[in-house]
């Protein structure tokens, strides 16, 4: 006997996708791809029930040039400020400032809320279900039960932790505080615990008796944080001056509620801070208005007194131009500084704005210097009156804008609105933002639909069998038959009589696929020394006695005399299909010289067939099949049959296939489709290999046709598409 080379696998001559095949295969799995959309559907129809609706409020803020009310004089214009940049104010509107007013305003560091159930929470609450009120069930929320706590004061260490309220349906509760101690209450009356520095009111509890609340008080950075994380501050447009606030919250009124409250903070502070820069203004304008009255005074004594002393000297016309033009710039000059000295206050002397002011002031005072040098070519009494008379006039000027911007600034705070106008108060949509329902249930279907794809390509890339006889040629195997799946006998698996294939259904194409089996030993074993051949498989329930009970059939019904030995002295069930009963004596006991071939061979259900059983199973069949007398069997029953089939055991189980193997005439593997590895059938044929015996071919069993084609396999399609029956079972 010759060994047969190494298997060697062959390489496909591209990787181009067939997309026919691609298409077919999915076809095929069209099943598992529906139960999985179906799946996925019902886990995004789960998700949407059970996850709670969140909605959306929001408001429009405007924010307006910051130039007060009042048209002020062009020496004290911009005193009020610069346009507000958004950006600033965004991050003003989610300060800690603003948020924690409104926390303070709404009590929002308080919580109380029904005990809601694990993952079924919202839908236990929200839905009316038919919810058993078991023990584990009985303490979580049902619909219309709600809980309003009116006061809570908590000392500092039991900030952030819970206080369990369990009702007892009849306007009175049960609180366990955070030290353990448990305290009887009642709906509208004021819990106190004086130790501990603990006070709870209860405005509302409408819950059936056993029902579970909880209530606990966040600390502030945690309340203005949650606010924050729901908070959204963005300018509509660019450069616009328009704010959009949105809040979200899963109850769409707290979600209004609670914008509303951010609004009105933020309008509060942008008033206060306003009203804040007008009161600063006023304090610097008392600070100036003593020396400006003083200096007025004085400036008047002055000039009055050097009048007298020069017995009342006028002004010629020119002298009285100069005048006019020094005292004007002299003012302005004044009210430049008054300017600076305010613009100081809120700008370095870098910012452009003082600046500007910086260079005015130089040009005003080199114009004032021109008109002195013209002013000191006059008499020296026109000059000094000149120069008197500027004093009193600037000074009087001076007192008079004071006087007049502390009016002003006076007026501007008692009328402050500040810079901010809420353009829409906060409402909340009436439809819920998330989550999403039709959304979630198309992704769901796309999901599901890929899934399912992934599967039936993921389970085609991991097939554990072989799917076609390509495969097996690839290893230079001889193919001797396909045999298509028949469908199952009513006894399979059962204990009993097992129907043959080939009488029960004799125009059947798995039966058919016998016949040309039948033809292919016939040809292929022409220059066999034996006319025996042993059929074996890599692992049980390939098919083996399936195909030898079958082909002895079909074999002696073409007029050969064949004998069929079931030669698994282990676990050999051939006697099932011919009505042998277990303890019958057989092969095992040829070989032991117990009995003889003459007595133990059984008739089989056609003429020209035989049968020889296992016999009792023996302790030690390798041992057994090993001796010479077995060789002997095999020569023996050679010599009256013209065919003998050994039915074996898995060759990769045990050795009894390779020690049958060496005395018959081929071997040939039984290889199922779409169960055997590919791997097994190389391991069974290298096992082979190493005993010496070769493996002469294979017959792939159980095949397939229609599951051969969505997995995209070689098939025969001829197999199952055209039947050739004969005439006499047709209608005339």
């Amino acid at each position: 006997m010759s060994n047969l080379p190494a298997p060697q696998m062959q390489q496909p001559e591209d990787d181009e996708i067939d997309l026919g095949q691609l298409v077919t295969r999915l076809w095929a799995g069209k099943g598992l791809i529906f139960l999985s959309m179906v799946l996925f559907s019902m886990i995004g129809v789960a998700y949407v029930l059970i996850t709670p609706p969140t909605y959306q409020a929001d408001s429009l803020l405007q924010l307006e040039e910051k130039s007060g009310q009042l048209a002020l004089p062009d020496a004290l214009a911009g005193l009020a400020g610069e346009t507000p940049k958004s950006v600033a104010e965004i991050e003003i509107a989610r300060s800690r400032m603003v948020l924690g007013q409104a926390v303070a305003d709404l009590k929002l560091d308080w919580q109380a809320e029904p005990r809601l159930a694990p993952l079924i929470g919202h839908a236990l609450q929200h839905y009316a279900l038919p919810i058993p009120e078991i023990g584990l069930l009985e303490p979580y929320a049902r619909t219309e039960e709600r809980i309003r706590l009116d006061l809570l004061e908590s000392p500092p260490e039991w900030v952030g932790k819970e206080i369990d309220v369990i009702s007892n349906g009849d306007g009175g509760y049960v609180a366990t505080l955070p030290d353990g101690r448990q305290i009887d209450g009642q709906v509208g009356q004021t819990l106190r615990v004086a130790e501990a520095k603990f006070a709870l009111k209860i405005g509302e509890l409408v819950g059936k008796q056993g029902r579970s609340f909880i209530i606990s008080q966040r600390s502030e950075s945690s309340a203005i944080a949650s606010l924050r994380d729901n908070l959204n501050v963005s300018e509509k447009g660019r450069q616009s001056g328009i704010l959009e606030l949105r809040f979200t919250d899963q109850n769409p009124e707290r979600a209004q509620q609670i914008l509303g409250a951010i609004s009105g903070s933020y309008l509060r502070q942008n008033v206060a801070r306003s009203a804040a820069e007008a009161e600063s203004s006023l304090g610097f304008i008392a600070d100036q208005l003593p020396e400006a009255e003083r200096a007025v005074t004085e400036a008047e004594a002055a000039l009055n007194q050097y009048r007298q002393a020069q017995q009342s000297v006028d002004l010629a016309l020119e002298a009285q131009s100069l005048l006019t033009q020094v005292t004007r710039l002299e003012s302005e000059i004044e009210a430049t500084k008054l300017k600076e000295d305010e613009v100081s206050q809120r700008y370095k002397s870098n910012h452009p704005v003082y600046q500007v002011l910086l260079n005015n002031r130089a040009i005003l005072e080199n114009r004032l210097a021109e008109l002195r040098t013209e002013v000191d070519a006059l008499p020296k009494t026109q000059r000094e009156i000149i120069n008197l008379t500027r004093v009193l006039e600037v000074a009087q000027t001076v007192y008079t804008q004071l006087l007049n911007r502390r009016q002003e600034l006076q007026v501007l705070r008692a009328s402050n609105i500040g810079n901010v106008r809420i353009i829409d108060s906060a409402r909340t949509g009436q439809n819920a933002i998330a989550p999403r329902k039709s959304t979630i249930l198309a992704l769901s279907l796309v999901l599901g639909t890929l899934f399912g794809i992934g599967l039936v390509l993921l389970r085609h890339w991991m097939r554990r069998g072989v799917q076609g006889v390509d495969e097996l040629e690839q290893l230079s195997l001889s193919v001797f038959a396909t045999v298509n799946l028949a469908p199952p006998s009513k006894n399979m698996g059962r204990k009993g009589d097992l129907p043959i294939h080939a009488l029960t259904h004799p125009d059947d194409l798995t039966t058919e696929a016998f016949r040309s089996l039948r033809t292919s030993l016939h040809f292929g074993m022409l220059d066999a020394k034996t006319g025996s051949i042993a059929l074996t498989s890599t692992a049980p329930d390939a098919g083996k006695s399936f195909t030898a009970v079958n082909l002895a059939v079909v074999a002696a019904q073409s007029g050969q005399t064949v004998c069929i030995m079931d030669a698994d002295l282990r676990r050999g069930h051939l006697r099932q299909y011919f009505g042998v009963a277990k303890n019958q004596p057989g092969l095992s006991e040829v070989i032991s010289g117990e009995a003889t071939l003459d007595d133990v061979l059984v008739e089989g259900p056609v003429p020209g067939l035989m049968f020889l059983p296992s016999g009792r199973y023996p302790p030690n069949p390798s041992e057994l099949l090993m001796r010479s007398e077995f060789s002997t069997v095999i020569n023996t029953l050679d010599s009256w049959f013209d065919l003998t089939i050994c039915d074996t055991p898995p060759v990769l189980a045990v050795t009894d296939p390779v020690i049958i193997g060496r005395a018959v005439g081929a071997t040939i593997g039984i290889i199922r489709y779409a169960e055997t590895p590919i791997a097994e059938v190389i391991a069974m044929r290298r096992t082979l290999d190493a005993a010496g015996v070769r493996l002469n071919g294979v017959i792939l069993n159980g095949f397939d046709p229609r599951r051969a084609r969505g997995q995209g396999g070689y098939s025969y399609g001829y197999s199952y598409r055209y039947d050739y029956k004969s005439r006499s079972d047709e209608t005339v």
